[in-house]
């Protein structure tokens, strides 16, 4: 059954995967107003949103639709294996599935104790994430040519949606499908943290701490082998996105 690294290491891909790229001149005249001033945001169909230094797509632009990685930068979708949200940002080519030579093929893995702790054993399970445009988004407002991420969490409203799926060999050799969905969001101002837990200014509890600017709102978890079925946690006060 999946454990709580496996939801951990996707934030930190997420919230710094996409701040180092190349700049351009030529930038798409997206106006959005800030206060009395206008600023001009580049978005992905302009061509010239690039993926970070280091990636295995190279100094390209980010184009609309998936890529090979499962990415949909412009709808805020991931939709794919598990390895591939750390792959492409190393520089490695995506994992096509129960392709048991992939580390053969790229040996400098095999020395990559992250990699081979936290993604090669969960890598054939199925994810699929959403996000709000705070928390990772599709445009480039600050004129770096790469997609613009929140850098003060607290009270940013970001949110991610987390669904994965996978299927394992129980004791008894049998087959066995689970499924765990994670919803995660930025806690509000003048939050506080106790126990474990993040309350509003007025006591109610928010959710879990998630690496202490977040907060786990619910947690489904369907494992029928693993006598798991159903909520395993639920704020008491909200679990909708967006709402606080």
């Amino acid at each position: 059954m999946k454990n709580i690294y496996a939801i951990l290491v996707l934030l930190v891909l997420l919230t710094i995967g996409c701040e180092d790229s190349i700049t351009d001149e030529n930038l798409y005249k997206s106006v959005q107003k800030k206060g009395n001033s206008k600023q001009k945001c580049a978005t992905i169909q302009s061509e010239t949103i690039y993926y970070p230094t280091g990636h295995y797509l190279g100094a390209r632009a980010i184009s609309t639709g998936f890529d090979i990685f499962g990415y949909n930068y412009q709808a805020h979708i991931f939709n794919g294996y598990y390895a591939n949200l750390y792959l492409g940002e190393e520089g490695y080519p995506p994992y096509t599935g129960n392709n048991e030579t992939y580390l053969d093929e790229n040996p400098d893995l095999k020395n990559d104790n992250y990699f081979l702790t936290y993604y090669w054993p969960y890598r054939n399970d199925d994810v699929n994430m959403t996000w709000n445009d705070t928390w990772l988004s599709n445009k480039d407002c600050n004129n770096d040519g790469s997609l613009d991420v929140e850098q003060n969490t607290i009270g940013s409203g970001a949110w991610q949606n987390y669904h994965s799926k996978g299927i394992y060999d129980d004791e008894n050799g049998n087959k066995c499908n689970w499924v765990l969905q994670y919803k995660i969001i930025a806690v509000p101002e003048y939050a506080y943290l106790e126990n474990g837990f993040w309350y509003d200014v007025d006591d109610n509890e928010i959710g879990e701490n998630f690496y202490n600017e977040w907060a786990i709102i619910q947690i489904i978890s369907n494992d029928p082998c693993g006598g798991e079925n159903g909520v395993k946690y639920k704020s008491p006060f909200r679990v909708g996105f967006g709402n606080r």
